[in-house]
């Protein structure tokens, strides 16, 4: 019978060729510098691809790729990997998280430090020959106030390292609870715009998502104290660089540090590369020598346990079950995954607690995956294609979110039912499905019953049980435009307060929205994207 076998595409340190290659189990090729095409010509020979963030295993290569069982990814982020596509052929998308945290905090800290000093600048100039102390004024990080923007494993090592220099410590996560800001030693602030006035250092460990796209721009930076100065080591794109040239020459920003870029490599004709109070690295966050045998031993390891014993670490696509159970709770992965969206849309950013309580024969199985499935869908939105089955539960600690489940053998309404409740300081918010035979239903939202596909766009609308609000909303979606595809009422008793639940066809605008809200009866409105 012949080995597995293994390709190393890009480089990883040497201790990770040895951990792949010990006992000779597998047959290793090291291969680096491959163009799409020759990969693609090889690649079908392959049970297993072990990639940094160099080789693009695009849809091309997944399709190319017959033998392929494996992906490793030798670090966190999975961006050069089409999961869906590698999902879609049964291959399994490995990274290895927290692999780096320390190595992105101390070089995030050590390019705030480098700002402060004018570290680069004064090198340049004593290696060019001049000695211009004068010109190398620096300011000191004691007693300044440093916000981090996005308190995941990386914000959170760099509170640690700004205390100990005796920093004000501010902090800005819209899904941080209050207790753990407070066990951090962190002050939280609500929102961006109340941190940026109060900084005179900023350090961003923020996910690249919709809402973070260019989270600093012209509007944003417009509002920093003057003098501040900007750490980015998260994700190119999080500044619009356009707008930090422009305050950079203007002085209002102080000095800069960029690791991550909207285009890499940064192009050569680059207008940022003519500031002189900005600072520059080739995205060098994970590069020490301790990250990187961390990360090549750490996916080594993976990657023989998937193929030698069948065990799944680490896995960005699928949980770490085996075949029998999967196959009686795979529709519940996906069940619960939609009822965690659901739920994160209709509740307030920052929860303390999320309670998941399964009921009726679901208990029979081993739960565990449906659980991480759940925390993945009500977690998106706080750490965006970071968040996956395998880390969401160490996600959701590093931002205070208690997770607890309960179970109750007693059938009720529904021969099994799966309940999520989110609580924070604003109140509760709770959704709860099922399954009508093969297909999943929402049965109940803040206790109410109601009947609805999880799937698309769904509208949420509390109104006064009055006759003729139903119809009347009814033709303000048709004068804008929206189809209605499906309907469900509820009410808490006649003439009290109606919920109305809405499957529609596509996403209604502001302005519906706007209209609707006028309406004395109508106490609210939410569109629910699935």
């Amino acid at each position: 019978m012949s080995k597995p076998k293994v390709l190393v595409a890009d480089p990883i340190a040497e201790r990770g060729i040895q951990e792949l290659s010990v006992g000779g189990a597998l047959d290793v090729t090291v291969k680096l510098g491959l163009k799409e095409e020759q990969l693609l010509e090889i690649i079908g020979d392959y049970s297993a691809l072990v990639v940094r963030s160099e080789t693009k295993v695009n849809a091309r290569v997944i399709e190319a790729a017959h033998n392929l069982k494996v992906v490793g990814r030798a670090g966190v982020g999975v961006d050069n990997v089409d999961v869906e596509a590698a999902t879609k052929r049964g291959i399994i998308v490995m990274n290895t998280p927290g692999g780096n945290t320390i190595s992105t905090a101390e070089h995030a800290f050590s390019l705030m430090v480098s700002i402060a000093r004018s570290i680069p600048q004064a090198d340049a100039s004593v290696k060019a020959g001049k000695w211009e102390r004068k010109s190398f004024l620096g300011v000191e990080l004691y007693g300044k106030t440093l916000a981090i923007l996005g308190m995941g494993r990386i914000g959170t090592e760099i509170a640690k390292r700004a205390l100990a220099f005796g920093m004000r410590v501010l902090a800005y996560d819209p899904y941080l609870s209050a207790s753990r800001a407070r066990s951090l030693q962190v002050e939280l602030v609500e929102t961006l715009d109340a941190i940026l006035p109060q900084a005179d250092f900023i350090t961003m460990h923020m996910p690249l998502t919709a809402e973070t796209t260019h989270m600093l721009n012209t509007p944003r930076l417009a509002i920093t104290k003057k003098g501040a100065r900007i750490v980015n080591c998260a994700r190119g794109g999080l500044i619009d660089e356009t707008a930090l040239l422009e305050f950079l020459k203007s002085g209002h920003i102080a000095a800069a540090a960029l690791d991550v870029f909207e285009k890499e490599p940064l192009p050569a004709d680059s207008p940022l590369r003519g500031a002189p109070n900005l600072v520059f690295t080739p995205h060098l966050g994970a590069s020490t020598a301790e990250a990187q045998e961390g990360v090549g031993i750490e996916v080594a390891q993976q990657i023989r346990a998937a193929l030698l014993e069948g065990e799944i670490r680490n896995a960005v696509n699928m949980p770490s079950i085996d075949a029998k159970t999967l196959a009686i709770i795979g529709p519940h992965l996906d069940l619960g995954e939609r009822l965690g969206r659901f739920l994160s849309q209709i509740s307030a950013k920052r929860c303390d607690g999320l309670n998941i309580n399964f009921s009726g024969k679901i208990n029979e199985v081993d739960t565990t995956a449906i659980t991480r499935a759940i925390l993945k869908g009500f977690l998106h939105q706080a750490g965006g294609g970071d968040v996956n089955v395998v880390n969401a539960p160490a996600f959701a600690e590093t931002i205070g979110l208690k997770i607890t489940e309960s179970r109750e053998s007693a059938l009720g309404d529904f021969t099994e039912l799966v309940e999520l409740t989110a609580a924070g300081e604003t109140g509760w918010v709770s959704v709860a499905g099922t399954f009508f035979g093969s297909t999943p239903r929402i049965v109940k939202i803040n206790g109410r019953h109601v009947e609805a596909k999880p799937e698309g766009v769904l509208f949420l609308l509390e109104n006064s049980d009055r006759p003729g609000i139903v119809g009347h909303v009814g033709t303000m979606f048709g004068k804008h435009g929206i189809n209605i595809a499906g309907m469900s009422l509820s009410r808490n008793e006649v003439g009290g307060q109606a919920l109305t639940v809405l499957n529609l066809d596509s996403v209604p605008g502001p302005d519906l929205l706007k209209e609707l809200l006028a309406i004395a009866d109508i106490k609210s409105a939410q569109v629910v994207q699935l």
